[in-house]
């Protein structure tokens, strides 16, 4: 018996240990690769960003006028009245090395920025249409969380509180088309944001 519980045990040591060489070996591989690749991108050559998918704020949002409202529903319109000024794109899920080989190492601040303004915005969005849900504006609130979800946000509350005010309509045959936009996020979010949705379905 001993001697078949020491076969195991050193069998199952000289399994981990090659699992283990294996593993080291594929982290020193990705990371050899990784900064080729870096290296690679910081030679890169700045490149026009005509074909980056801008993102507008419609005006239906921007000036809505909603008949129940407070202090923070105007708040959240005038700051996204001031973001609309600027260039947003949502890069989520793009590494900067990746922005760099793309569009050249000279436009990653630029890029950032852009990136960030969408970060801004679809906090702003989210903000707006819990507000006004609070004062019973649901119809106003599936404006913007749709208009949010369809440029590929990955905040959660964003599909859930619209997968609500849909039950709220009567309207659940809508959150199909929703998981489907969620499918498209390039986020860690993603799984998470479609288990979800399904589970409330």
């Amino acid at each position: 018996m001993n001697l078949i519980i020491i076969s195991s045990t050193l069998i199952l040591c000289i399994a981990i240990y090659f699992a283990i060489r294996r593993s080291n070996k594929e982290i020193l591989t990705a990371e050899q690769d990784f900064w080729e690749k870096e290296k690679k991108a910081n030679f890169v050559r700045k490149k026009p960003l005509d074909d980056l998918d801008y993102v507008t704020i419609p005006d239906e949002i921007l000036y809505m006028k909603p008949d129940n409202t407070s202090p923070e529903i105007s708040d959240c319109l005038n700051e996204l009245k001031t973001l609309a000024d600027e260039k947003i794109v949502n890069l989520t899920g793009i590494s900067n090395t990746d922005l760099k080989l793309t569009y050249g190492t000279a436009n990653i601040t630029i890029l950032t920025e852009y990136d960030f303004n969408y970060t801004k915005m679809v906090i702003l969005l989210q903000k707006l249409a819990e507000q006004l849900y609070e004062c019973g504006e649901n119809e106003l609130a599936i404006k913007v969380l749709e208009f949010a979800v369809s440029t590929g946000t990955d905040v959660s509350k964003s599909y859930y509180l619209l997968s609500s005010l849909y039950d709220d309509a009567g309207t659940p045959e809508k959150k199909k088309f929703l998981i489907q936009q969620a499918q498209g996020i390039h986020s860690i979010m993603k799984d998470n944001i479609i288990r979800t949705l399904k589970a409330s379905s």
